[in-house]
């Protein structure tokens, strides 16, 4: 299943304000950009790479913050004609006025950033014609009447510079909103490097698109209060800007089994979306297990459904399902009589009692029913209700541990109960009622 945001207009949906790929908008940065040269609100600068790069290095030297000194802003008219009649490399600049007003933040509140002070004139755009995100973001803006813009806190001292372009331009801007960072458990900043936080990696876990959403929204604020399985609508329906908070959001990836856990069973519980986990689970079995699944009925929708229904709820993953500990319900595993004496000396008889009661039509309809059913066999048997459970785990999945017997016998179905309790016992004719 497809999870993401839909937006409003793309290049797939179309819309009233494309084109939506970048370079296919350079003639609106151009046109922009030269505005403001023609106002005198940005300059060329013709400084190469290996001046910039020094100025860099001789500010790190002498124990200051880079930052352009604003040579070419001083170059005359004359100056200016010459380097572009030569055809000199050369990028835009924007002229930073000083004196910033301050600005209402949505969440920040009240705001005022001197960028003058401390930066030189930055970038809008390059030698290529491509533009830097300053210009970028304001002219998509304005031609796509933004209105609301939220983005991370990192660009709030940046929003100066952007209104400054806004006013340059005689456009006005919309509202700004500065989310706070989402950090590591431990407070860390969450980067790139860290190969287990891209959307590939969680996938490859079998995290859900709606899990990874739910966690990283619950994690943040913006909402009266923080419960999980929310989908993108109740997100949608709830969520309240004035709640967003300035401190920065911790991202407990210790949760995601949790999260993931409630959704699967959402999942689960909705008709076409079951169908869909169970052709993934279907191609995950034929990968996994291939030609060693015993019975090709394993495979059939009904079997799988009824897996499915049985384990919602305490499975995090699809993947669990594949894993060695769920390997019975997909193989038959070789168990002998002998293995099953080992557990109890009575064995033999409970087998044969349960293929008994099994073939009398005992009940598969609910695992309170058949775990009474089981009982009430083990006292006539005269024999410990949890000798019955252990020849019987032991019988059907060769396992000592894993979810309840009378799950297992659900999900087994009665005719491979039957089968693999005969195939212990090494009986050639068949006692179960088919």
């Amino acid at each position: 299943m497809c999870f993401r945001i839909p937006p409003d207009e793309s290049s797939r949906r179309g819309g009233h304000y494309g084109p939506y790929v970048q370079s296919e908008r350079l003639q609106l940065y151009s046109q922009a950009a030269s505005s403001l040269l023609h106002t005198g609100h940005a300059y060329y600068c013709f400084c190469t790479n290996q001046r910039l790069e020094l100025l860099k290095r001789e500010a790190q030297r002498s124990g200051h913050v880079p930052r352009y000194d604003n040579r070419c802003r001083h170059l005359q008219p004359e100056q200016i004609q010459e380097k572009l009649a030569l055809g000199i490399p050369r990028v835009v600049r924007f002229r930073l006025d000083t004196g910033a007003e301050p600005f209402q933040d949505l969440v920040f509140g009240w705001t005022r950033h001197e960028v003058a002070a401390v930066e030189g004139d930055p970038v809008i755009l390059k030698a290529d014609g491509f533009p830097t995100y300053h210009l970028a973001s304001v002219v998509d803006d304005h031609h796509m009447r933004i209105s609301h813009v939220l983005r991370g806190s990192e660009w709030l001292i940046s929003t100066a510079k952007h209104l400054q372009l806004f006013a340059a331009l005689r456009w006005s801007p919309p509202a700004y909103a500065h989310l706070p960072l989402l950090l590591n458990r431990d407070g860390s900043k969450l980067s790139k490097r860290q190969g287990d936080i891209f959307i590939q990696h969680f996938r490859e876990q079998g995290v859900l698109p709606e899990t990874l959403l739910d966690l990283v929204t619950h994690a943040g604020s913006g909402f009266n209060n923080n419960r999980i399985g929310r989908h993108l609508d109740e997100l949608i329906q709830e969520f309240n800007i004035s709640k967003i908070t300035t401190h920065s959001a911790l991202l407990d990836l210790d949760k995601l089994d949790e999260f993931n856990r409630v959704h699967l069973q959402r999942r689960i519980e909705d008709q076409q979306m079951c169908a869909e986990l169970r052709d993934e689970l279907r191609q995950g079995l034929l990968h996994t297990h291939g030609s060693d699944i015993s019975d090709r009925a394993v495979l059939e929708p009904h079997y799988i459904q009824r897996v499915l229904q049985l384990r919602k709820g305490h499975i995090c993953s699809l993947r669990e399902l594949l894993d060695h500990s769920y390997s019975y319900l997909w193989i038959r595993p070789p168990v002998s009589l002998q293995q099953l004496k080992d557990v109890s000396a009575e064995a033999a008889v409970i087998a044969v009692a349960v293929i008994q009661l099994v073939g009398a039509g005992g009940s598969f309809s609910s695992t309170e029913q058949l775990n009474r059913e089981l009982k009430l066999m083990a006292s006539r048997l005269n024999t410990k209700y949890s000798s019955v459970m252990r020849v019987l785990r032991l019988a059907l999945s060769a396992q000592q541990k894993g979810p309840s017997v009378a799950e297992m016998m659900l999900s087994l179905g009665e005719q491979e109960v039957c089968v693999r309790l005969q195939k212990a016992l090494e009986l050639n004719d068949s006692i179960c009622v088919e």
